[in-house]
């Protein structure tokens, strides 16, 4: 494994960084691998179109210096801040994700960042029994020193963050940290971020669509130590975040239910199949002890950034760029060929192909920038045809 090593970056590699991500066909996964592989965000920046042509497609349109310095302006107007992965105030176990949000733009307090936080989702159409529960819960565990993090959605996401009180709970929004949703939660959401934190991956002025939820949720999944359901249909997003959870390695818990109320059978089915049974608070701290482990240190006061930094640059904690390795045509073709439209985890590829991981994921990079890869749950990938 490559040690990390800290380095400044300067106001123009954080502007390039930001230029990265907001650029299309550059998500999480990509723009880590970009910054991998060279010596600042301003370097990778620079390597996109070509590295897009390599893949056998146009370079996608690459984010403006002016709308970067608009996003920036808005976000101080706003009373936001960025953290940047690597940062001092990056959460701990969400940088442990492969695909972390590079960037988060937060609005409240940032030092609930570093403590330990426990997620509670469930059903917009809670039962008020359910509602209740969630609710006493929450306030019972920030009596116990953790924090409750959820999605500031209707039902048992309001419940929870009303039992922590604003100033003990992290909401995770779709949207921009401008965008209000749902509007009943409107009073709620300004209390959160004037109090408690206010957390999102996209830029001022975007609206939640559908596509961010599942994005959202692996925020929240990623910031917290377990992730507690509180009543779930079969279909629901909650049980989306419980398969995430699952997936990085979170504890994943359940509130059983009234066999005949279908609000109760998707966390049923989570008990039947391993999530540990929560009747007190009790037994989610007894679930998490492990992992509440991150928690024993923080930053100390010289790593933390002033009240007055926006665009801070603190060290960034970054692998060292790995050699680029040149890639025979021959094997870029046989790396295609493996892929087809059916997903394919990363792992088998590479064993397929019999390729070192390296080459591989550069020509994965390849082809995700030049628009023709496709990146599914679960670290599958598959060729977009046509």
């Amino acid at each position: 494994m490559q040690k990390t090593s800290s380095f400044k970056f300067s106001s123009d590699d954080y502007r390039a960084l930001l230029r990265l991500i907001r650029t299309p066909r550059i998500g999480p996964i990509a723009c880590r691998n970009l910054l991998s592989r060279y010596v600042s965000p301003q370097e990778a920046l620079k390597a996109v179109p070509t590295l897009a042509r390599r893949g056998g497609g146009n370079a996608p349109p690459l984010a403006s210096e002016k709308a970067i310095e608009s996003e920036i302006a808005k976000v101080k107007t706003l009373g936001g801040r960025y953290i940047f992965q690597g940062s001092p105030y990056y959460p701990p176990l969400l940088a442990q994700l492969d695909n972390a949000p590079p960037v988060l733009i937060v609005k409240g307090n940032p030092k609930l960042l570093q403590k330990p936080a426990i997620a509670m989702v469930g059903a917009r159409n809670a039962s008020a029994a359910a509602m209740r529960f969630a609710h006493d819960l929450s306030h019972q565990l920030t009596e116990k020193g953790y924090l409750v993090i959820s999605g500031l959605a209707r039902g048992i996401d309001t419940a929870a963050h009303q039992g922590a009180g604003t100033k003990k709970t992290i909401a995770v929004i779709a949207g921009g940290i401008d965008s209000i949703y749902p509007p009943e939660n409107a009073d709620l959401q300004q209390k959160i971020s004037e109090q408690g934190l206010l957390v999102s991956e996209m830029p001022p002025a975007t609206e939640p669509k559908a596509r961010h939820f599942p994005a959202r949720n692996r925020i929240i999944a990623g910031i917290a130590l377990g992730v507690v359901v509180a009543e779930a249909s079969p279909k629901s997003g909650s049980l989306i975040t419980a398969k995430l959870a699952t997936n990085i390695g979170r504890e994943v818990m359940a509130i059983p239910g009234f066999p005949m109320d279908s609000r109760s059978h998707g966390c049923n089915q989570l008990i039947r199949e391993g999530a540990t049974l929560i009747q007190s608070s009790d037994d989610i701290i007894e679930a998490v002890a492990l992992l509440s482990e991150v928690y024993q240190t923080s930053p100390t006061e010289k790593e933390q950034f002033s009240s007055s930094d926006h665009l801070h640059s603190n060290p960034i904690a970054y692998k060292p760029p790995a050699i680029l390795c040149d890639i025979r045509e021959k094997d870029r073709k046989t790396i295609q060929s493996l892929i087809g439209s059916a997903p394919i985890i990363v792992d088998e590829l590479i064993r397929q192909s019999g390729l070192e991981s390296a080459i591989i994921q550069t020509v994965l990079l390849e082809l995700e920038l030049a628009g023709r890869l496709e990146r599914h749950a679960g670290g599958r990938i598959s060729l977009i045809l046509g």
